[in-house]
């Protein structure tokens, strides 16, 4: 009796209540990959605070706003707004297509005049949110029905379209993995991965030929033979791979990479931080980081498997396998082991539209968390 009456009444919680449930195990690493950010960063700006370290700060201290308000609010917040968070975000990168702010190639930002925010990020959180909303109160019957898929697939598909035009095929990528991810997780018919791979297949010449540029073309040609073009598509990757080589098991030193700190390493404040990391503080540094990446992994797949509502359950896997994901293509990308694309490290890269979503992310983990014994309905009740 006395656990049914603390289950029905979580979402009257007091403050105390709430941080006696939270997560510190997720809080601590994600703080430790913030503060390694900060000093790496610092080190990116040649031993200076500007141009990207109080920057970053700065947005750091806003993304700890959005992370305690997400996850200290009442669980049904998520669960009402969901849908509407999904609407703004698409909204957003909607009107990217007509009044985005074009940047290295790519019109992809919002100018909101204080701050330049990325759309493209925001709608990966978006999405989980609102797959979790759709798919929490489904019966096991009604999750092996085709005609389920429809609107989620849908949600995926129109920003997906949208995001591959501005072009910007890294973030499309990472988005169609998520949902994909989501949808085998809920217990999707496996045949239908199967069939989805023939046609993706089937669909890769018209792609390669009348859905890619140029530049991306060369990118996947140099991945797949880097000698081809060192000194121009291959350049990035090339200059990557001297660097994390060069740094051996202990690395450089503090501030003493040559690449990076010669400017040879283009993009290190953001895509390739992971390579300067490396050249500075060698194979150990990296492997550090990895190690606390799999921390947050672990945390976040206990935290889904010991929550007793569906809702908070997508939430913490829909969040780990976007998180998963987000470094897993950059790690790869950086080593050579797959094409240059356009995806941060999360929590590390200088940005702050990907560290803001991420924030929103481990705050709503951390709502799912401390909720984990609420009993929930579609209404939020």
């Amino acid at each position: 009796m006395a656990r049914q009456t603390r289950v029905s009444n979580a979402s009257m919680m007091t403050f105390s209540e709430k941080l006696a449930r939270f997560s510190w195990g997720l809080f601590v690493p994600m703080c430790l990959v913030l503060t390694l950010s900060i000093v790496v960063l610092y080190s990116a700006g040649g031993g200076s605070w500007r141009p990207f370290a109080l920057s970053q700060l700065s947005k750091i201290i806003v993304g700890f706003g959005v992370f305690w308000i997400a996850a200290l609010s009442n669980i049904k917040t998520w669960i009402k707004s969901a849908y509407l968070i999904y609407a703004v975000a698409l909204i957003m990168i909607i009107l990217v297509t007509f009044v985005g702010h074009t940047g290295m190639g790519a019109q992809r930002w919002l100018n909101l005049g204080f701050f330049h925010v990325q759309p493209s990020e925001l709608i990966k959180i978006a999405l989980v949110l609102a797959l979790a909303r759709y798919f929490a109160w489904m019966n096991s019957v009604e999750l092996t029905q085709f005609k389920n898929y429809l609107v989620p697939g849908a949600m995926l598909l129109v920003p997906f379209a949208l995001i591959v035009a501005q072009p910007d095929l890294g973030t499309a990528l990472s988005l169609g993995m998520i949902t994909v991810g989501f949808f085998y997780i809920v217990g999707a018919n496996r045949k239908w991965f199967i069939i989805a791979a023939i046609l993706g297949l089937m669909a890769a010449p018209a792609v390669w030929y009348g859905g890619l540029h140029d530049y991306q073309r060369g990118r996947i040609i140099t991945f797949l033979n880097p000698d081809s073009d060192v000194q121009g598509a291959g350049y990035q990757i090339n200059q990557a791979k001297i660097a994390f080589g060069s740094g051996g098991m202990i690395g450089k030193g503090y501030m003493k990479g040559s690449q990076s700190q010669q400017s040879f390493l283009p993009e290190k404040q953001t895509d390739f931080i992971f390579t300067m990391l490396g050249e500075e503080f060698g194979f150990m540094g990296a492997f550090a980081l990895l190690a606390i990446y799999t921390w947050i992994i672990i945390v976040l797949f206990w935290a889904a498997k010991t929550c007793r509502n569906r809702f908070g359950q997508l939430i913490c896997f829909g969040f780990m396998l976007n998180f998963f994901i987000y470094y897993f293509i950059n790690i790869s990308m950086v080593l050579g082991l797959m094409p240059t694309v356009g995806v941060p490290l999360p929590l590390m890269s200088f940005g702050g539209s990907s560290l803001l979503s991420l924030m929103f992310g481990f705050g709503l983990a951390q709502n799912a968390h401390i909720h984990k014994d609420q009993q929930l309905s579609a209404k939020g009740s």
